[in-house]
């Protein structure tokens, strides 16, 4: 007898072990593959965003600069130095060159490139000058022995005539903003991301011998290449087992493959696994009674403290941690760390609740801010005025004066929207000069009488380096204007361009 239930106390501890060591193993080895598949994922189609960010940004900086330079054509000094401003400004371009509607170069940046004065032929400036619009071209070879992207807006006259383009290049083989951009990664570990055309030429590789490379026989180039983003586990060119993420860069049909081995993703697991058996299994043996005997005992106040971890979001849960009988000294410590953190814990989550529905310049209510009160008044039937609120003429004083300005008059009006504002309203900022304030329990003629006491406030203060600003406002009535409050702020906004088109500087309602 005590034979059998020796044996069979073995085997009701050992065969679940081994069994519950082995299912682990294979969970933990399938969650890892599948989040580093979608982590790759995550970060390919993040690069892929920025990537695409960074080329609209870089075609909006041509775009500018062709309308600067349409009227100084043959002014070849304005034109040495726009290429020259293009080039240095921002780093988003190795070379910069304006060409004429011919092909010909009237400025090129750097003038090391000997190009001037030359008509190019090169596949760039073909595709630039037969589509006369913005053009990011296809990967290729420049006269100047340069792999290069070439992007490009055009240049018309007042009259529409289409005069030329200016253009940035930019050269793959060499140091540039693209390149610190797809370079500068947080994946560790063997893993890399390169970067392929729609004709699976690789434009971007840590091994920049690479570059140029067409890569056939490759599961995610084929299939970005194809323009879809996905994840894969698969085996690459070289025939190594790789697991990638891989996204599509909008604008160009670029594709960005984010990859990391197979062998090294499963390494750690692997090792941990191996220590854990080799460690764990004759202590099971050895101490088989001891545990069985002593576990619940030990486990108790960790058991409660895990149940109050579960809830640390609830105020609380303090009380229940406290009341916790920890009678050794790691439960005792774990105890006090435990409600050390959650005072922090409830600390960040009011402030993460305030920064969520707060908009970070003005220190107003943002969008996600406004929709909870829009909801909390139609849950309680409060009714309200809207008051839709648009600073005139904003672009001009980011335009003449700078952004850093244009910021201190939005948070001037920020401040002046509370000065006229009572404690129960509220006030948000919803778009880039754009502002909306609801008045609860106000009629119609009290939220026009404030809207005009505000505009009255703004029209008067003199702001340093703009002088004085003016605002227009629409304003709208919940219940009275609509029954649909999408109709109510509908209708506040074309109050408010009423305004604008009736001369600005004034409320209309």
């Amino acid at each position: 007898m005590r034979r059998l239930i020796l044996a069979l106390t073995l085997c009701s501890a050992l065969v679940p072990f081994a069994n519950t060591f082995y299912a682990g193993y294979l969970v933990q080895r399938q969650q890892l593959i599948d989040n580093t598949l979608e982590g790759h994922y995550a970060y390919a189609t993040k690069l892929a965003r920025s990537t695409d960010d960074f080329l609209q940004s870089a075609l909006q900086q041509l775009a500018y600069s062709a309308k600067l330079l349409a009227p100084h054509m043959r002014d070849e000094r304005y034109l040495g130095r726009e290429v020259d401003r293009l080039r240095l400004q921002t780093q988003s371009f190795n070379s910069v060159t304006i060409i004429d509607d011919t092909g010909y170069v009237l400025a090129t940046s750097p003038e090391t490139l000997q190009i001037k004065g030359k008509t190019l032929q090169s596949a760039g400036v073909v595709e630039t000058l037969m589509a006369k619009g913005p053009v990011i071209s296809q990967p290729y070879m420049s006269v100047a022995g340069n792999f290069i992207v070439f992007i490009s807006q055009p240049i018309f006259a007042a009259s529409g005539k289409y005069l030329g383009a200016v253009g940035g290049s930019i050269y793959l083989k060499r140091d540039n903003m693209l390149d610190t951009l797809l370079g500068s990664h947080f994946y560790q570990d063997s893993s890399y991301v390169y970067v392929v055309d729609k004709n699976k030429h690789i434009i971007y590789h840590p091994d920049d011998k690479r570059v140029g490379d067409v890569v056939h026989n490759n599961l995610a180039i084929d299939r970005v290449s194809a323009g879809e983003s996905s994840r894969a586990s698969l085996t690459n060119s070289q025939g190594v087992e790789m697991l990638a993420g891989y996204a599509v860069v909008p604008s160009t049909g670029w594709g960005i493959v984010a990859q990391r081995p197979k062998l090294a993703t499963l390494a750690p697991l692997n090792a941990l696994m191996s220590s854990v058996l080799y460690k764990t299994l004759p202590l099971v043996l050895i101490m088989l009674v001891v545990i069985w005997w002593s576990a619940r005992h030990i486990a108790s106040p960790l058991r409660q403290l895990a149940d109050g971890a579960r809830d640390m979001d609830r105020p609380e849960t303090a009380q229940t941690i406290r009341s916790v009988k920890s009678w050794y000294f790691e439960s005792q410590e774990m105890k006090k760390a435990m409600l050390k953190g959650m005072g922090l814990l409830q600390r960040n989550i009011s402030k993460l609740r305030e920064d969520v529905n707060t908009d970070p310049l003005t220190g107003l209510g943002n969008r996600r801010h406004l929709e909870a009160a829009i909801a909390a008044l139609q849950a309680q039937q409060t009714p309200f005025a809207v008051v839709a609120i648009d600073i005139d003429h904003f672009k001009q004083i980011n335009d003449r004066f700078g952004h850093d300005t244009g910021d201190a008059v939005l948070k001037q009006l920020a401040q002046q929207i509370r000065t006229v504002s009572r404690a129960e309203d509220i006030p948000c900022r919803v778009g880039g000069e754009e502002f909306l304030l609801l008045l609860p329990q106000a009629p119609l003629l009290s939220a026009l009488q404030m809207a005009e006491r505000l505009r009255a406030l703004v029209e008067s203060t003199e702001l340093p380096e703009v002088g004085r600003v003016t605002i227009s406002s629409g304003v709208a009535h919940w219940p009275d204007s609509d029954d649909e409050i999408r109709a109510v702020f509908q209708q506040a906004d074309a109050m408010l361009y009423a305004a604008k088109h009736g001369g600005r500087n004034r409320v209309a309602g």
